[in-house]
């Protein structure tokens, strides 16, 4: 039996979370069924070097152009589509976050059916739904954005899976300081990220045991300003800033309670999966009440709360920091729970199997 040929493409493994569900899913589809390629743009980032562990073959290039001059698209896209129908793939899956069309263009034209995954919640430009348009199937990763494609049949909500097994508490030892309440939050340091907001409702609640660890990409001018900001305002000891890392575990292990402040404005959340390895590592957490951190929490609506209220904010973690250490526990057991039992990675698998196989066949 003929194996179905797959290239997942992605930007790079180096800036968002999705790399991750990427490598997971390739990992476990069946080898007996299906043969995975992997295109992304550069092979730079430490987690490249964790996807090559995989054994694919992995085509460092560019699978989309910019769209203008439209006159000569045909001709731009050429190679692309070239690549493709030499390499006979059956289904391209994008894993591109923007509304960029010239990849499922040259996708279709090569002669492969085209899927992607809407991971952010932008929309409204005309080149989203001629990329819509043009793709055969589309998978929406929260019900919000099923509303997004009302007249395309071919979607499917599917919740992005993780390795539970990978994201447990039960490899580490607690940690967790008894004298200091530690804060985490992990995130590429952007200003729709809000992480001002959980600086200034730490600052609101005048605690000398709290401390907040920031995990993330510091280079932007963002990541600078709230630096700078911290130090102004004494704030150097509350606030320690550690850089981005491949492995999280460590850091959530040692936490007493997760946050992420991401601000009701731009792209805002498809399904942070920041927050769903800290609920699968037993870490308490709150979240900010916007499109995709709702969709995550949507059974657990009291650990949410406005957007940008810092004070709102800092009401919600005085509670979680007067609760004692066994009822803080029974929280983080009752999240890893709802992990394991609604983001189940071989649940997440065999849904794409499904979805491949059927394509394959009409």
């Amino acid at each position: 039996m003929k194996k179905i040929k797959i290239l997942y493409t992605i930007p790079n493994f180096d800036t968002a979370g999705s790399g991750k569900v990427l490598y997971d899913l390739a990992k476990g589809l069946d080898p007996n069924k299906f043969e995975v390629h992997i295109a992304c743009s550069h092979f730079k980032g430490a987690y490249f070097k964790t996807v090559e562990e995989l054994g694919l073959p992995i085509h460092e290039m560019e699978t989309t152009v910019p769209l203008r001059p439209y006159w000569n698209l045909l001709k731009r896209i050429y190679p692309y589509q070239k690549f493709i129908k030499e390499h006979g793939f059956d289904i391209v899956h994008s894993w591109h976050w923007s509304s960029d069309w010239s990849e499922v263009l040259g996708a279709r034209v090569g002669g492969a059916k085209f899927v992607y995954t809407k991971k952010a919640m932008t929309w409204g430009a005309v080149h989203w739904k001629i990329r819509s348009y043009l793709a055969n199937y589309i998978i929406t990763i929260n019900a919000e954005m099923r509303d997004y494609f009302p007249k395309k049949r071919q979607q499917k909500l599917i919740p992005l899976g993780i390795d539970t097994e990978y994201y447990s508490p039960d490899y580490f030892c607690d940690l967790r300081n008894s004298e200091i309440f530690t804060i985490i939050t992990v995130a590429n340091l952007v200003p729709v990220k809000g992480i001002e907001v959980l600086i200034e409702a730490v600052e609101l609640l005048h605690s000398k045991d709290i401390q907040i660890q920031i995990l993330g990409d510091e280079r932007s001018n963002y990541a600078k300003k709230i630096k700078e900001d911290v130090l102004n305002r004494n704030l150097g000891e509350k606030i320690v800033f550690l850089g981005k890392h491949v492995d999280v575990r460590p850091f959530l292990a040692q936490a007493n309670l997760y946050v992420i402040p991401t601000l009701n404005a731009g792209r805002k959340e498809g399904m942070p999966m920041a927050l769903v390895e800290a609920m699968s590592m037993g870490v308490p957490v709150l979240g900010s009440d916007i499109s995709g951190i709702n969709f995550v929490l949507k059974d657990f609506k009291n650990y949410l709360f406005e957007a940008g209220d810092s004070h709102g904010l800092a009401e919600k973690i005085e509670k979680f920091k007067e609760l004692t250490t066994v009822e803080r526990f029974k929280i983080g057991q009752d999240l890893r729970h709802y992990v394991v039992t609604s983001f189940n990675m071989d649940v997440f698998v065999k849904a794409h199997e499904e979805l491949y196989e059927s394509l394959h066949i009409n």
